[in-house]
């Protein structure tokens, strides 16, 4: 899916600058590619606005930040994971072969490898312990020596096993004290546990993981991105370039060229990162991957789109209503609130483990779905037609939602003197 994205981008830069060269030349206007699409000016703002998009030092340096974050919560994890020595047990006297085979399964179990050291007597095995050449000595199948005494309050994966060890070798002495023949000893060994199934698939760290970076992503890009449209058409009215550029375009071409260039430099660094993530997961051999983690990513990618088209003609709209700064934070904190509980759902229910009812609720809600269905997503809790729908409310939604904006962008952006309020753009409704 990824590559469909960069093979559309391409084609729309190529024909932008096809047409360009036309026009340089004074060739006449015939058959475009992209004239069934766009308009030729609405493709010159696009391409003016990734121009500067990709020029600045904000993308460029925000990029790289976003590319470190994520490649330190791949490849910290795998350190952590490689950081677990062996587990060095010295024998004194002999194990036997089932014993021996209990105490690798043990070692399993907890996460450890173990190497068995064999020792000549007790006091060699006391020397080995106290310069850490072994870990635990066990003393003729019936004893565990350890250097240090354990602690009821570790976790450490040395102490479980020793814990798992003890339990297993009084297993042992307790069937020999219940006098059990060999063959009747090694069945009981033998037993295996009972099958443990569950109603609902399983979920991993790892899926948790994978949401709780895509929203963080989708939220730090929606707030960048948005924020740009935001200042770029405030900037525009104060400055009074907005003027020059009405007398050559209409506002609607204006609008859908700002919010196309934009939005296509943040779609070409959400790939670029998840290009990167999927790289690096391979080159270290994270669990990346691993699960429902690839549906995860795509439906952040797809929901990254689908909140940047939701949110950029909101922000458009509300740029178009003030021309100086101090104005723009009453403006920004209403239109962030619905993202910002989102935002802080997503991550409760991702990392508490299991969806609760409202973040469902919130997955079919245009303002809060780019956030709570890629979680969803994450726990196997959504089916292939839920998530349509709620995609399809978001598409219809984000259609009203631009109709009225460019309302709002069209009748406010040559207004100046002060903020425009909502009920002087409407109170015009008579006049247009």
């Amino acid at each position: 899916m990824k590559y469909v994205f960069i093979v559309v981008f391409a084609g729309v830069v190529a024909a932008i600058r096809l047409r360009q060269r036309r026009r340089r030349r004074g060739e006449p206007r015939t058959a475009r590619p992209i004239a069934s699409s766009i308009s030729s000016d609405v493709g010159l703002i696009v391409s003016r606005e990734v121009r500067e998009r990709f020029r600045g030092r904000i993308f460029r340096y925000g990029t790289l930040f976003i590319l470190i974050v994520v490649a330190a919560a791949i490849i910290i994890p795998t350190l952590n994971t490689h950081k677990t020595k062996p587990q060095n047990i010295g024998v004194v006297g002999s194990l036997s072969p089932s014993l021996v085979a209990t105490v690798s399964s043990t070692a399993t179990s907890v996460g450890a490898t173990v190497h068995f050291v064999a020792e000549v007597d007790l006091t060699h095995a006391r020397t080995d312990l106290r310069s850490g050449r072994i870990n635990v000595a066990i003393v003729d199948a019936r004893t565990l020596i350890v250097n240090k005494p354990l602690s009821a309050t570790d976790t450490s994966v040395g102490a479980q096993l020793l814990r798992s060890v003890a339990q297993n070798l009084g297993i042992d002495e307790a069937f020999q004290a219940a006098r059990l023949s060999p063959a009747q000893s090694e069945t009981l060994r033998a037993a295996k546990a009972l099958p443990i199934t569950s109603v609902e698939p399983a979920t991993t760290t790892t899926v948790h993981a994978t949401s709780v970076i895509g929203a963080i992503l989708i939220f730090i890009m929606l707030s960048q991105y948005n924020g740009w449209i935001l200042m770029g058409v405030m900037e525009e009215k104060a400055s009074r370039v907005i003027e020059v550029l009405l007398s050559a375009v209409r506002p609607i071409q204006l609008l859908t060229g700002k919010v196309i260039g934009i939005g296509l430099a943040a779609l070409t660094q959400a790939l670029v990162v998840v290009a990167f993530a999927i790289g690096v997961s391979k080159a270290v051999g994270s669990s990346f991957l691993s699960g429902t983690a690839p549906l995860v990513i795509m439906s952040t990618l797809v929901w990254l789109v689908l909140g940047y088209s939701f949110y950029c003609w909101l922000y458009a709209a509300a740029g178009s209503m003030v021309e100086r700064q101090d104005q723009v934070q009453g403006l920004v904190l209403p239109l962030s609130l619905p993202m910002i509980f989102g935002y802080i759902m997503a991550l409760t229910a991702a990392s508490s483990g299991s969806p609760s009812l409202l973040l469902k609720v919130l997955a079919y809600l245009p303002p809060t779905a780019p956030f709570a269905m890629p979680v969803l997503v994450g726990f196997s809790a959504v089916t292939w037609w839920e998530f349509l729908t709620s995609v399809f409310i978001s598409v219809v939604c984000t259609i009203g939602v631009a109709r009225l904006a460019s309302t709002i962008y069209r009748r406010a952006i040559l207004r100046t003197g002060g903020r425009v309020r909502l009920r002087e753009v409407f109170a015009r409704t008579g006049a247009h």
